[in-house]
Formats: C-alpha cells, sequence, structure tokens
C-alpha cells in the first residue's frame, strides 16, 4: 500500500540521531522517501524478512519517529 499521492522531492530533513542501525536508518528513509509503507511493502522493497521489518518498525515505533495509520507505517512529522 504505497501512497501513490506523494510528490517526490530533492530535499530530505536528516536522520534523526536515533537512529542507530543500517536497517532503522534504511526503514526510516524508504518511509520518509514512500509517504507510508505496509510491512509488506517495506519487505519487497528492502528485500528484508517480515520478522525483522517488524522489529525495526517496532524499535521506531518506541522511540517516536514513526506511527501506525492503519496497515501502513509512515514518519511522525
Amino acid at each position: 500500500m504505497l501512497k501513490q499521492d506523494t510528490q517526490p522531492t530533492d530535499r530530505y530533513s536528516p536522520l534523526p540521531t536515533e537512529l542507530d542501525s543500517a536497517q532503522s536508518k534504511l526503514v526510516y528513509v524508504t518511509l520518509e522517501a514512500t509517504g507510508g509503507a505496509t510491512t509488506g511493502d517495506l519487505s519487497r522493497l528492502l528485500n528484508m524478512q517480515k520478522l525483522t521489518i517488524l522489529s525495526v518498525l517496532s524499535s521506531l515505533s518506541s522511540q517516536g519517529l514513526i506511527e501506525e495509520t492503519g496497515s501502513a507505517y509512515v514518519v511522525t512529522n
């Protein structure tokens, strides 16, 4: 469920300093670039197992960096 209505941008905000692993950075940047994605979307896009994706999403969510909106995850503003 990638959000199709988002406009590409040439600028992204700096990565939060809380991101300490390559996987968390990759998931965060993907969510920021796509405007939101489901676990299935992230698994396919990043070629990562869903269990790994869920672990990263849980960590990002507990840090307040992302939130779940329905079945998708988005970067918090």
